[in-house]
């Protein structure tokens, strides 16, 4: 018996991916070799696209415990430890959900297992090789090794990918060994924190922004009082001693006197662990030879990790190559699209895991010790002063500055990027686009006053979701989405032309593998 598809990996991209193969029909196999999930603190939230897309799936409410859709931070963020001036921007990019690594697991967890994944824990590949039609995998249970035979396997396995290895996939990147990054959830004394911004007010240094990096000549500090979490306090240094001793608040504290030059009294943390306490040494950037090596495909830190300054860049971008796999995985599967759409997952997701590196290269630069980065920051901040320098930075942040290459000309400036979120009246109410979305189908999107669009396109409702609707604010009047919400064309006429409806037609074929019937 083959499987069709086997993810190694049951964290965040490999839950994620498995809910996007079964909301397209495909019933995924995951193997985690954890007998439960992780309790260690990682990650703290997430930022930018990634929080519209678990939108666009209907996990943000599971998430953040608010019904209300997720809203874009408009006033201020941080580039490198420097002030963004989001209100600035006429729409800004950057939304973040402050939710803990393991909540996040957890929702996906849930979803999957509603949605007839088998998760299989305490099961690892230990081996594995491929011939024409399948993957065979050794497999390391509790009850002795077996194998699976299966169609495509995922490596979803982290930055230490066993997937990766046995596939022969180089690892190339740098290793960063200069800077020390100390953490711990700590209590503050309660009357420096001010009601009103949150911000920690140090007695001989100044007030410090929560969530938000504070660099100094000599480091960086920052101060997260997360909900329903004793703050996380963290110190960065460069070219520190190393040392075999453990952590300990002690050594957060020195830390923070050098960083800051004042002591800041840190107390233990309050209430039930597991809390942080690390010390975290260097970091690497690396991105993965290839994406895939025959029918091994890697998703997340398997395939890219980053030696960056917050926000969660690594799961930031996992979680999307998931979405972006997802879809297209589950159409060569069942035969709908020839495998060569699998080749486009790399082309795309190895573009956006570039434009990770570059932001992460650049923050590590203006947030590094030193006269002449002082300098730079100066000049810097200037340019701050500037709408489009700010848009630039706050896409970037975002990730919303990836714009795929859709395979047709470019007659609409939102082809190739992520669609927008837009209120709607169809025959049946009003509704936001994100709604529209979540079962992770492709959508035509029918917004002419006279719904000629979908009259004209003779489509079967079965390959395609056609919805006919009215925007309530300045809109294109046609859309067509791939599941991972990006637009494949894009028309703004009252009634598309013959050279548009050739486009649309093309577009149908080139994702979905539509053909028109034949007219009567």
């Amino acid at each position: 018996m083959i499987t069709d598809v086997v993810i190694a990996g049951g964290g965040p991209n490999g839950l994620m991916l498995a809910c996007e193969l079964s909301l397209a029909g495909v019933r995924p196999v995951v193997l985690e070799r954890l007998p439960e999930p992780s309790e260690q603190p990682k990650a703290n939230g997430l930022l930018g696209q990634v929080v519209q897309m678990l939108d666009r799936r209907g996990l943000h409410e599971r998430l953040s415990g608010n019904p209300e859709p997720p809203q874009p931070n408009s006033t201020y963020f941080m580039f490198g430890a420097m002030g963004l001036d989001l209100s600035l921007l006429e729409d800004s990019p950057v939304y973040a959900l402050p939710v803990p690594q393991r909540r996040i697991v957890q929702v996906l967890q849930e979803r999957a297992i509603e949605l007839g994944v088998e998760i299989q824990r305490g099961h690892e590949v230990a081996g594995l090789s491929q011939d024409d039609d399948a993957v065979t995998i050794d497999v390391a249970s509790p009850s002795g090794a077996y194998h699976l035979r299966a169609r495509y396997l995922i490596g979803a396995d982290g930055a230490h990918s066993t997937t990766r290895k046995l596939s022969g996939i180089d690892f190339p990147g740098v290793t960063y060994d200069r800077m020390t990054v100390r953490s711990a959830h700590a209590t503050v004394p309660a009357d420096w924190v001010d009601p009103a911004t949150g911000a920690l007010n140090v007695p001989g240094y100044g007030a410090v922004l929560p969530f938000l990096p504070h660099r100094t000549e000599r480091g960086g500090f920052s101060y997260a009082p997360l909900p329903g979490h004793p703050p996380l306090v963290s110190a960065t240094e460069w070219d520190r001693p190393e040392t075999d001793a453990a952590m300990s608040l002690d050594e957060l504290r020195a830390s923070i006197r050098r960083v800051l030059g004042v002591d800041v009294p840190l107390g233990p943390p309050d209430g039930e662990g597991p809390h942080v306490l690390r010390r975290l040494t260097g970091g690497n950037t690396r991105v993965a030879e290839r994406f895939s090596e025959g029918r091994v495909f890697l998703i997340g830190d398997a395939a890219h990790v980053y030696g960056a300054t917050g926000g969660g860049p690594g799961l930031n971008l996992g979680l999307q190559d998931a979405v972006n796999l997802g879809w297209k995985l589950a159409a060569v599967i069942r035969g709908s699209t020839p495998p060569a759409l699998l080749n486009s997952y790399e082309t795309e997701r190895r573009q956006a895991a570039h434009r990770m590196i570059l932001n992460a290269q650049a923050q590590s630069a203006l947030i590094a010790p030193g006269g002449d980065v002082t300098g730079l920051r100066e000049l810097f901040t200037e340019l701050l002063r500037d709408q489009s320098t700010v848009q630039r930075l706050a896409e970037l942040t975002a990730g919303t500055d990836v714009r795929y290459d859709m395979g047709e000309p470019e007659t609409h400036p939102l082809i190739g990027r992520f669609a927008p979120d837009m209120e709607l009246h169809t025959p049946t109410g009003p509704v936001r686009l994100a709604e529209l979305t979540r079962t992770a189908r492709p959508l035509l999107l029918d917004l002419t006053e006279e719904a000629s669009l979908a009259e004209t396109l003779a489509l079967r409702h079965d390959q395609v979701d056609i919805i006919t609707a009215r925007p309530q604010t300045p809109a294109p009047t046609a859309l067509l989405l791939r599941p991972d919400c990006y637009v494949a064309w894009a028309s703004a006429s009252p009634r598309p032309d013959p050279t548009e409806m050739e486009e649309l037609r093309a577009a149908l074929q080139r994702w979905f593998g539509v053909i028109e019937p034949a007219r009567a």
